[in-house]
């Protein structure tokens, strides 16, 4: 079932060869297989760990983690927040391209594929990584939470000077994980219409992380 060539960068092997051997990490991808086999849920199944294919795990600068996948039909592919081309962008992307013109003045347009951040070291993860078709928070319960908890502490504890950007009161509650001395934190309200007034709008993210990284000496990204 769990093919490691087909998901994953190779630099990404030890970390999830360690979660195979858990208990937990089988028994999820049987429970999220059925589900696959029972409901319509998203991304499709062999894009469930496209973050961890398109960023190697050596380029990592900066994490991104939201919620969940979008949960309507042709839009999750497997980075969070992130669509594919030509699919007309979900209100919090639009909301996420909203803050960057506000932040440094960069004109997104309508294409909402991010995939040349993640190629650039950013790992755009989701807290639950598959969700079912129309309703959100639906695989919460079958164990992606332990996952991503335990992504985080490879990530806090095999890397440095990392970035970790924390949309919404799902992904915040990961900043246990990190290491504040060894890494720089920002978090603010997910960028969802629902909470995006609460505190996302001039949380400047882009600026912040870009500042961080280069006075780390680390090459910014360009969003």
């Amino acid at each position: 079932m769990y093919n490691k060539t087909l998901f994953v960068d190779t630099s990404w092997m030890k970390f999830f060869q360690n979660e195979n051997n858990q208990l937990y990490f089988p028994k999820l991808l049987k429970d999220i297989k059925n589900e696959y086999q029972t409901y319509t849920c998203f991304p499709m199944w062999e894009e469930i760990f496209t973050a961890f294919k398109l960023t190697p795990l050596e380029t990592v600068k900066v994490v991104i983690l939201g919620q969940d996948p979008y949960h309507q039909p042709e839009q999750a592919h497997g980075l969070a927040f992130s669509v594919k081309d030509k699919i007309p962008l979900p209100p919090s992307l639009k909301n996420i391209f909203q803050e960057l013109k506000n932040d440094l003045n960069i004109e997104k347009g309508n294409n909402g594929n991010l995939t040349s951040w993640a190629k650039q070291g950013v790992l755009l993860l989701n807290t639950t990584l598959t969700v079912r078709q129309g309703q959100p928070n639906s695989h919460l319960q079958y164990g992606w939470t332990i996952f991503t908890d335990h992504v985080l502490s490879f990530l806090n504890l095999n890397c440095s000077n990392l970035v970790f950007i924390l949309w919404g009161k799902n992904a915040r509650s990961k900043k246990i994980f990190i290491d504040n001395a060894k890494h720089y934190i920002i978090e603010s309200a997910h960028p969802s219409p629902l909470s995006a007034y609460g505190g996302f709008f001039n949380s400047k993210p882009f600026s912040k992380t870009n500042d961080w990284l280069i006075s780390k000496s680390i090459s910014s990204i360009l969003w």
